[in-house]
């Protein structure tokens, strides 16, 4: 069993997936094998320095993700080509490492599920969503960011209500930890016991 978890950036996805884990499921981490994709000995890693300059680099060379970040998501033809760099490969990666698990569930936690055109691979898609507000609330005090950058990197991705419609499961992450574990025990003692349908909307 595949179960993708999804949302829109900083909505919850992660702290779904470590529950999961919790739990005692295998995780499959997209932005792990994405953030490997900027380290100097990566393929892609020459391309994306060619494309986007020296300017994004740091310290030993390593591509600085706020520098590509700050440049991606304020324009939209740059964030395009990024994607078509690292995305295949990530794509490539995440089916590969999916072929190793032969027997019981696997979470394929990827921010750009849907973007990616990855949902025909997960039998059961969970979207986490979260209040506006207070998705902006915690990015800002999380990630460091002002209001105006968090909302240009949620505008660069598909909206969460059409990311809900195609779920299997909706988990709303605006409210406490312990609620959220609720509604992950919940959905997965469903997925495990072989039923489906949305919750948490």
């Amino acid at each position: 069993i595949v179960i993708g978890v999804t949302g829109v950036f900083g909505s919850g996805k992660s702290t779904v997936s470590r529950f999961l884990k919790a739990f005692g499921l295998k995780i499959i981490d997209a932005d792990k094998i994405a953030h490997s994709y900027l380290l100097p000995k990566a393929k892609a890693y020459k391309k994306i320095v060619n494309f986007f300059g020296k300017g994004i680099l740091g310290p030993k060379r390593y591509i600085n993700r706020k520098k590509l970040g700050d440049l991606v998501f304020s324009n939209p033809r740059m964030l395009k080509r990024l994607n078509s760099i690292v995305h295949p490969n990530i794509v490539r990666d995440i089916k590969i490492k999916l072929k190793k698990f032969k027997r019981g569930a696997v979470v394929l936690d990827a921010p750009l599920l849907l973007e990616a055109g990855l949902r025909n691979i997960v039998d059961s898609l969970i979207v986490v969503i979260i209040d506006r507000d207070e998705h902006i609330r915690r990015m800002v005090k999380k990630r460091r960011l002002k209001k105006t950058e968090v909302v240009k990197r949620i505008k660069t991705q598909i909206p969460i209500r059409r990311k809900a419609h195609v779920a299997d499961f909706i988990i709303d992450n605006s409210g406490s930890f312990t609620n959220t574990k609720k509604q992950v025990k919940s959905i997965l003692e469903k997925i495990q016991g072989g039923s489906s349908g949305k919750t948490g909307d």
